[in-house]
Formats: structure tokens, sequence, C-alpha cells
């Protein structure tokens, strides 16, 4: 990490529940919390627990100097929705097999 930046992950506790209009995206009682300097705090859900089924796959990929490179998925009506780092850095390799949306509901 460079000097002052962190990112921590842990296993959270709380269940976290997406849903985009009326459908629920993604519903996991096992999502990572990843916390990273000046950003806001990310949950990590599980591809299992996410509807694959009905996010198709985009052609935009970014790169994070601490994270690695991610792959984006979107809906019909909405773009690059959630994304996620197929071979990330090896700091933050839990992530790997799980995917990050913009909003998500915790209770």
């Amino acid at each position: 990490m460079a000097d002052g930046h962190t990112i921590t992950i842990e296993q959270g506790t709380r269940r976290v529940r997406v849903v985009h209009g009326d459908q629920v995206l993604a519903e996991s009682d096992r999502p990572l919390v990843l916390r990273e300097t000046g950003c806001p705090v990310r949950y990590y859900i599980p591809a299992e627990d996410v509807r694959l089924d009905l996010l198709t796959p985009s052609d935009t990929h970014t790169y994070c100097p601490f994270k690695g490179t991610a792959s984006y998925w979107s809906l019909p009506d909405t773009t690059d929705l959630v994304w996620a780092y197929p071979d990330p850095k090896p700091d933050v390799a839990e992530i790997k097999d799980h995917l990050c949306f913009y909003d998500v509901e915790v209770s």
C-alpha cells in the first residue's frame, strides 16, 4: 500500500441485499466488508449469492493499483452496475469470486 493508504477486509455479520427496481439482484448473509482509505465502505458479495443470470458482462475495465483490474456487468437499463476483481492483487485476494454493487441495503 502507498503511504497512508490502507485496505481492510473482514467477514460481514449483517445481511446485505441489492434491489434494482423491483428485482432482487443479490442477497447474502456472508458479504466481505472492504474499507479503503478515501472510499465508502463496500460490500463484496459471493458470486453464488448474486443473480448473475440477470447481468450482462460489460466491455468496461478499470485498474486500481491496490486491488488490480476490475471487470463490470450491466443491466439493460443500467450500465456498469456491478464490478469484481477476477484476479485481485495478493493483499486483497479474498475478494476473488465476489461482486460489488454501488448501492446495497444492509440489515
